[in-house]
C-alpha cells in the first residue's frame, strides 16, 4: 500500500510519518521542506518534483493535497494531471468549499482521473496518530482510495459522504459546530473568571473531562490550554479564522435553516478582532491547542477569508 501527498507542513508531514508508521509507503513532495531529516528517520520518502512522485508511485496512484484552500488546489491539479494515468484518484484533504471541489471533480473527470474531496479532522494530533476523514466523491474513485485513508483514519473514523462535494460539505457543517461549541466554552471560561469565586479552571475542566455532560476533546484541550496559560495575560484577544464557517452561513441563507447559535458565534468573533474579552481569548487558546492556530492577527490567514473559495462554479451554474 502506497500513496503520495503534496505538501509537507504540519498536517501534511504529520500524516505522512503516520502512514509510514502504519504500513504504508508513503511519498511527499512539497516547494519548502524544513523537516527533511524528520521525515527521513520515519521512512517517508521526499521527492525532488511532481515527476518524480508520481513515477515513484504506481498506478492506479492515490496522491492526497495537503494544501491550502482555493487557488493552491488549482495550481497543483494544472501542476499535477498532465502527469497522471486514467483511473489514478487526487485526493483534496484541505478546507475546500464543496461547490469547488464538485467543479474540480467534473475537470478531472475528463482526464479520467478520480477526485476525492476530503474533509479532514483531528488537528495536528490526528495526522499523527488517526484522523477522521469525511469523503465526497464517486464510488468507484472512492473505493480506490478508501484502503489508505482507513489505515491513516482513526477506529471508525472514516465516513463516505456520498457524491463529489459531499465530504467537503460535511467538513464545512463540522466546522460550523466547532465555532459554536468553541463560543460555548469560552463564554462559560469568562462568566467564572468574572464570579465572586476563585475557581481553578484547569481543575475544573480536568473534572469535567471526567463524567460530564460536556466532557469531551475540547474539554480536555481547554484543560491543557488553562495549564499552559492560567492568567491569559499572554493570549491575544483576537480571534483568527480562514472563513468556511461564513461559508455555512452563506448555505444557510440560501436553504434558509435558521442558525442562530453558530451565526452568534461568527458575530462574536468579528467582535474579538475589535476589542477583548476573555471568551475570545479562551477561543483563541482552544484554536492554538488543537490545531496550533496563531495568537493575534495573522495577514497570511485572513487573506485565505477572501480566496478560500474559488467561486468559478457561480458562472457556470448561471450558463
Amino acid at each position: 500500500m502506497e500513496f503520495g501527498i503534496i505538501g509537507l507542513g504540519r498536517i501534511g508531514s504529520n500524516l505522512a510519518i503516520h502512514a509510514a508508521e502504519v504500513g504504508i509507503r508513503a511519498v511527499g513532495f512539497s516547494k519548502e521542506v524544513t523537516n527533511l531529516d524528520a521525515l527521513g528517520r520515519h521512512g517517508v520518502q521526499v521527492a525532488a518534483g511532481l515527476i518524480d512522485l508520481v513515477k515513484s508511485l504506481h498506478s492506479p496512484r492515490v496522491i492526497f493535497l495537503s494544501v491550502p484552500a482555493g487557488p493552491a488546489v488549482d495550481e497543483a491539479l494544472d501542476r499535477l494531471v498532465p502527469f497522471l494515468e486514467p483511473w489514478d484518484v487526487i485526493v483534496d484533504g484541505g478546507n475546500s468549499h464543496f461547490r469547488d471541489s464538485i467543479a474540480r471533480f467534473r475537470r478531472l473527470q475528463k482526464n479520467k482521473v478520480g477526485f476525492v474531496d476530503c474533509g479532514t479532522s483531528g488537528g495536528l494530533e490526528g495526522a499523527r496518530s488517526g484522523a477522521c476523514f469525511m469523503v465526497g466523491g464517486t464510488e468507484d474513485a472512492v473505493a480506490r482510495a478508501a484502503p489508505v485513508l482507513m489505515k491513516l483514519a482513526v477506529e471508525e473514523g472514516f465516513f463516505y459522504a456520498g457524491p463529489p462535494g459531499a465530504g467537503h460539505f460535511c467538513k464545512m457543517v463540522h466546522n460550523a459546530i466547532e465555532f459554536g461549541m468553541l463560543q460555548s466554552i469560552g463564554e462559560g471560561v469568562e462568566l467564572m473568571r468574572r464570579s465572586d469565586y476563585r475557581i481553578d479552571l484547569a481543575d475544573l475542566f480536568h473534572a469535567w473531562s471526567h463524567g460530564s455532560v460536556i466532557r469531551g476533546w475540547l474539554v480536555e484541550l481547554m484543560e491543557r490550554g488553562l495549564r499552559e496559560h492560567p492568567d491569559f495575560s499572554d493570549v491575544p484577544s483576537y480571534v483568527e479564522d480562514t472563513g468556511e464557517v461564513n461559508w455555512a452561513l452563506e448555505e444557510a441563507i440560501e436553504k434558509e435553516v435558521p442558525m442562530p447559535a453558530i451565526t452568534q458565534s461568527v458575530l462574536a468573533l468579528f467582535a474579538s478582532r475589535g476589542g477583548g474579552s476573555d471568551a475570545a481569548r479562551a477561543v483563541a487558546l482552544l484554536r492554538n491547542q488543537f490545531g496550533e492556530h496563531p495568537f493575534g492577527p495573522r495577514p497570511d490567514i485572513a487573506k485565505m477569508r477572501k480566496t478560500g473559495k474559488v467561486g468559478g462554479w457561480k458562472a457556470d451554474e448561471a450558463a
